[in-house]
């Protein structure tokens, strides 16, 4: 959100450190469901105009367009819309030299605005709006605006990396519960909903939500899963791991003080199991992938 816009600073819950961004991009890229992103390949080749003109929600550094730039036909252009002015510059320097599928440049043109307001008006003329890790940080009336947006644009969405409230730790190939994991997911999940400056979050709901939305609008929907899967042999997931526990802890703290002694015993029973190579730790995420009915044969079909 741009607090030049509406005289007020973005709601500390939807900022995000440029680091964190840095540290899970990897991980997300791995996850994606390629099948999805071939979707939307497709939809563009069947739009029978160029550029084709894509929007991306919450750009953050950039790392979206990074990912699906040289997946998609071209030539494209981009929309980047974040609230973050700071972030915004980093991804037009990292996005520079961006290519389509084809090798071509991709024309870039970062907007730094409220996505709070999101209106109707703001995704006139897209064939494809698409984001990452967004739409569970927004409310129900957010995902209404949205949805009728996309509609009344005739676009398509990808929406990639929606958490989805699960995740579970292996060991070795065998499940390593621990007694406490219950009461951290529940009190992450319960923090999750809360008001992030666009009403109450719908957090693991929102991909659901959104398909409801879309197919009422006349959409075919595509839902599939994106779990990171972060093995410890590998450093970076093992970093991206310990962010997590540690954000998991603040999150829990703030949601349930209460329980404080066990939620700090719980934090360094799974710090120290990162330090098993055989240790796995898997996030659950859904990637969504919608597109109008109407005469548009290369949508896929219904999941």
């Amino acid at each position: 959100m741009n607090p030049a816009q509406h005289g007020q600073a973005p709601h500390p819950d939807s900022r995000f450190d440029a680091d964190w961004l840095a540290l899970r991009e990897g991980a997300d890229a791995a996850a994606r469901a390629r099948e999805l992103t071939d979707l939307a390949a497709d939809w563009l080749r069947g739009r029978g105009h160029v550029p084709y003109a894509c929007v991306d929600l919450g750009t953050g550094s950039g790392s979206n367009p990074r990912f699906l730039a040289p997946r998609l036909p071209g030539p494209q252009s981009w929309r980047l819309l974040d609230h973050d002015a700071t972030l915004l510059e980093r991804a037009a320097r990292d996005c520079a030299d961006l290519r389509d599928a084809a090798g071509n440049p991709v024309d870039l043109r970062p907007e730094c605005r409220d996505l709070s307001a999101l209106e109707a008006g703001d995704l006139a003329g897209a064939d494809l709006v698409c984001a990452s890790a967004l739409i569970d940080l927004v409310g129900a009336s957010w995902l209404d605006r949205l949805s009728e947006a996309c509609a009344s644009a005739g676009a398509a969405v990808l929406f990639s990396l929606s958490v989805d409230g699960e995740w579970g730790c292996r060991r070795a190939g065998a499940e390593d519960a621990d007694p406490d994991d219950a009461l951290v997911r529940s009190a992450f999940n319960a923090h999750q909903r809360r008001d992030k400056g666009v009403g109450a979050a719908l957090g693991p709901d929102a991909p659901a939500q959104l398909a409801k939305r879309l197919r009422r609008l006349g959409y075919r929907v595509r839902v599939a899963p994106s779990p990171w899967r972060l093995g410890m042999k590998h450093a970076p997931d093992a970093a991206l791991a310990a962010a997590l526990i540690d954000g998991w802890l603040r999150a829990a703290l703030e949601q349930e003080p209460a329980a404080s002694a066990r939620l700090h015993a719980w934090h360094a029973r799974r710090r120290a199991a990162l330090d098993d190579p055989a240790f796995v730790l898997t996030v659950g995420h859904v990637d969504l992938f919608a597109c109008p009915r109407a005469g548009e044969p290369s949508c896929g079909g219904e999941a």
